[in-house]
């Protein structure tokens, strides 16, 4: 049998599976875990802190020291096994799927970053069915020819700043529906999109000195000083900033060589397919096109204004830039570009939110997971309060270095089911920081050890709804962006790793 069969085989014998099937059996997992550990539950305080513009902000946050296994009658511990199926809205193992979507409130994880997802792509879907960025990047490609690499490290650090300075993440989405194709069609692939748009934002989202929906909250909650710690923390975002370029310029410049070396390949010739052959193409560049670009542009200057200024978040940013596919689309009758007309503002808006239904089913099908485990409400009886004390316990147990290690462990590990930054920092944050204290580092460290953790594995854990919004929008299954993404995902936690410990060996306070 020669080799190119043998290969051809093996490909076909193992493929990875898909994300939904990989949700199905954590469900299945976090299902038995409820048969063998008991309920735990917390007290719980309201924490009033100080944010960086004077203003105030109070979280509900759990009390370490009164954590107590919940007991029957007898004094024995409570576990609540959760069975396959209830009915009456009740959470059953296979009730995750239609319970995950519509728990939460439009104000984050699942129904309103689902209905973010949605009014995202609709919007996109519009703006795209004018042709206004695809005739915009093929008059940038024949003007930008032999510099086409400039567009990554200058991409990467504005959306690494978005990410460091406002917490950019969700906004990502839309960002990647212009950028991926523009990539693509420069002869790179999907991947190189993503690095530059919504992995660039989370290396800026962990390694921030002001995010105010991660390290802000964080600090506030921890008694630390918010904003305080800047010059390390100032430092480690260029250098892993510096690193992430680094690394999606190699890449990309190999890609561009052999594509077919890409995991993406495959699934991005939609849009190679949409530029094939237009490249040579005299693009007729018009004042209706150029005016939908100016769109996009005041758009996100309005969604940057508002979420700096007035801490927009996801209901009013989706409604933004659902206003922004409503002028391009009004633009796009009035200029009849692609020879627009009222109905194809509808149907186009309806496509757009279709190719991101995919996405959205993740979101809340993960979400199911954490309700399986009985939810993240610290003053109610569930199995993830008790495991999370559990392993407080274990990592005050360690050496001071090695449990501030171990503190940056964990957090990477309980991001997957905690994947909110604010809600993840006032869940652990509290039970952290005291223990920083027992184990001999300052609170600033807990405070890094938490935004490395939770910033970094932001970028594989298919829990992720921004995640899996991004992968849907460059049409790339997880489970091929995992695969790719593991070596990228092991340099950073190494790297972050020493940034811990020099920072717990110096005292970083």
């Amino acid at each position: 049998m020669s080799t190119e069969v043998k290969k051809e085989k093996k490909s076909r014998s193992f493929r990875t599976p898909d994300t939904y099937v990989i949700i199905f059996f954590v469900v299945l997992f976090a299902a038995l875990l409820t048969y063998l550990v008991p309920l735990g539950q917390f007290d719980t305080q309201e924490v009033t802190f100080q944010k960086a513009d004077g203003s105030e902000d109070t979280r509900t946050v759990p009390i370490p020291e009164s954590f107590r296994i919940v007991t029957n009658e007898n004094g024995n511990p409570v576990k609540e096994g959760v069975g396959l199926f209830k009915p009456f809205g009740g959470v059953g193992a296979l009730n995750y799927a239609f319970e995950g979507l519509a728990s939460g409130s439009k104000w984050g994880t699942a129904v309103g970053v689902v209905a973010f997802i949605l009014v995202i792509g609709g919007a996109f879907g519009i703006i795209l069915r004018t042709g206004a960025v695809e005739a915009g990047i093929l008059s940038m490609i024949k003007k930008t020819q032999g510099k086409e690499s400039l567009i990554i490290p200058i991409l990467f650090l504005l959306f690494s700043a978005g990410g460091a300075i406002f917490g950019m993440g969700e906004e990502a989405i839309p960002f990647a529906m212009i950028v991926v194709p523009i990539v693509i069609a420069m002869g790179y692939d999907a991947i190189t999109g993503i690095m530059i748009t919504y992995v660039a934002t989370q290396i800026g989202f962990a390694t921030s000195w002001q995010n105010p929906f991660g390290v802000a909250i964080a600090q506030g909650v921890s008694g630390v000083p918010v904003m305080s710690g800047f010059w390390f923390r100032f430092i480690m975002w260029i250098f892993f900033t510096v690193v992430g370029i680094t690394y999606t310029w190699i890449y990309a410049k190999k890609i561009k060589k052999d594509l077919t070396k890409s995991v993406s390949y495959e699934s991005d010739a939609f849009y190679r397919e949409d530029f094939k052959g237009k490249e040579h193409i005299d693009v007729k560049f018009e004042l209706g096109h150029a005016l939908v670009l100016l769109t996009i542009l005041l758009g996100v200057i309005w969604v940057v204004w508002g979420v700096v200024k007035h801490a927009y978040y996801i209901p009013s940013i989706a409604s933004q830039f659902f206003i922004m596919g409503l002028v391009a689309g009004i633009i796009g009758v009035i200029f009849k570009l692609n020879d627009m007309t009222l109905n194809d503002i509808a149907t186009s808006f309806r496509d757009g939110a279709k190719d991101l239904v995919g996405a959205a089913l993740v979101v809340g099908m993960a979400n199911g997971i954490i309700l399986v485990l009985g939810g993240t409400n610290p003053g109610e009886p569930t199995v993830l309060n008790t495991i999370l004390h559990s392993i407080g316990n274990a990592v005050g147990s360690l050496p001071s270095a090695v449990s501030a290690w171990f503190m940056y462990l964990f957090q990477s590990i309980f991001n997957f089911f905690v994947v909110s930054g604010s809600g993840q920092a006032a869940l652990v944050m509290p039970l952290m920081a005291p223990l920083a204290d027992i184990v001999g580092v300052t609170r600033q460290v807990a405070v890094l050890a938490y935004q490395l953790g939770d910033g970094f594995t932001n970028l594989i854990v298919p829990t992720s709804g921004c995640l899996m919004g991004v992968l849907g929008v460059a049409k790339l299954d997880w489970g091929k962006w995992a695969k790719w993404q593991i070596k990228f995902q092991g340099i950073l936690f190494v790297l972050g790793s020493v940034f811990v410990i020099v920072a717990a060996l110096i005292g970083f306070n």
